[in-house]
């Protein structure tokens, strides 16, 4: 019988809907209820957060960053090419111009080095991604936005409970660096809520304005807590709240994590142990984890040595029934940026959207299915 191995499956830990049914109990679904607040504690003890807010999505907690930083016609953004398209949209919807940076040689994410080139009078902000949940270098990032009073949005959508090392060694979690962060909550992500989104303020003069703006400008957070006798409308803003049956859903993860994690991690090593003959052979390359950054293991992926060779091996993948899907299309080389800006070479980001092949990596998976899905790959390569 065909095996088949799906790219992902959404994992439920049994607590889900036990708290969906707490929070319709409670007779207050609609956003900012009992589930929200118990996230937003959560967060804020366990990382060290200085406020948080779930987001119906990434995009939106991104975009309410961008709003935050008074983003507008004139300004520029620098991040990397190789992201989702919403890092870029969330500042392109408030007029500002986006300067795409290239990854880096050994990992996907933004090339800290180039980065300060392409910083000019206009630079606003700058938007680091940590792919795959592996930090970007935050120390050497916020030194130089420091240096020219640049601000800093962490996208760390895919890293939920991983960390960056300090000027002294110790590791500090991402999402806790920049002044303002966004994290996913997308069923492909470690902690899923099926869509959702959260922003961090570490920057504690933005708290205040971030809660109308959350509010759909509203100051409506200050009258629930009884500082205000009556709410009205006092920035812009939009309807950027979760319901609270997300939320239910999300703290039932959230109460999971250390065993969804553990069992990730384990999944992650037992890929790269079983595919590291490939890359000692030449074969394909496997992830590289920056000795500054730890592994959140949201992500197995390979690199390829060409845009042929990875086409044929998801097609031959796809025969014996595991889906395994390429990632990114680098923004630089998009329709919509280059009807506005001119092209620019940025060959690591280009090589990554040709060559890296993501493979199926989720709770569920066994030790048979990656143990499976190696063998096939060796496989292909006649190993």
């Amino acid at each position: 019988m065909k095996m088949e191995i799906v790219f992902n499956k959404p994992y439920q830990t049994g607590q889900e809907f036990q708290n969906i049914q707490e929070s319709l109990t409670s007779m207050c679904i609609s956003g900012n209820g009992v589930f929200t607040k118990k996230c937003h504690a959560f967060f804020e003890r366990e990382y060290g957060f200085a406020k948080v807010l779930l987001t119906s999505s990434c995009t939106d907690a991104l975009e309410m960053a961008a709003i935050l930083l008074n983003i507008g016609p004139g300004d520029e953004v620098i991040m990397p090419s190789y992201t989702f398209v919403s890092t870029a949209n969330a500042f392109v919807l408030r007029g500002a111009k986006i300067v795409f940076a290239d990854s880096r040689s050994d990992h996907p994410g933004i090339d800290e080095d180039a980065i300060e080139d392409l910083i000019t009078p206009r630079t606003k902000a700058i938007v680091p991604v940590h792919y795959a949940g592996a930090a970007c270098d935050m120390v050497k990032i916020m030194e130089i936005a420091h240096r020219h009073k640049i601000m800093v949005v962490e996208d760390a959508a895919q890293a939920i409970d991983s960390y960056c090392l300090d000027a002294e060694g110790k590791p500090k979690p991402l999402g806790s660096w920049g002044h303002l962060s966004a994290f996913s909550f997308h069923e492909t992500k470690n902690i899923i809520s099926g869509e959702g989104g959260m922003l961090v303020i570490n920057d504690v003069s933005f708290i205040e304005r971030a809660e109308i703006i959350w509010e759909k400008g509203t100051n409506r957070s200050q009258f629930f807590r009884g500082q205000v006798d009556k709410y009205g409308w006092v920035d812009i803003g939009s309807s950027f709240l979760p319901s609270d049956i997300i939320a239910a859903f999300l703290y039932a993860q959230l109460e999971s994590i250390n065993h969804i994690q553990n069992r990730r991690k384990e999944i992650w090593n037992l890929y790269y142990r079983h595919l590291l003959p490939l890359q000692e052979g030449g074969f394909l390359k496997l992830p590289s984890i920056p000795n500054f950054a730890s592994n959140n293991a949201h992500m197995f992926y390979a690199v390829c040595n060409s845009l042929e060779q990875r086409t044929a091996l998801i097609s031959f993948l796809k025969m014996n029934g595991i889906i395994a899907v390429f990632h990114y299309q680098s923004l630089h080389r998009s329709q919509f940026h280059l009807s506005k800006n001119d092209d620019v070479y940025l060959p690591h980001a280009d090589h990554y959207t040709d060559c890296l092949l993501r493979l199926p990596m989720f709770f569920e998976l066994s030790n048979e299915d990656v143990h499976n899905v190696a063998s096939a790959i060796k496989e292909f390569f006649d190993l």
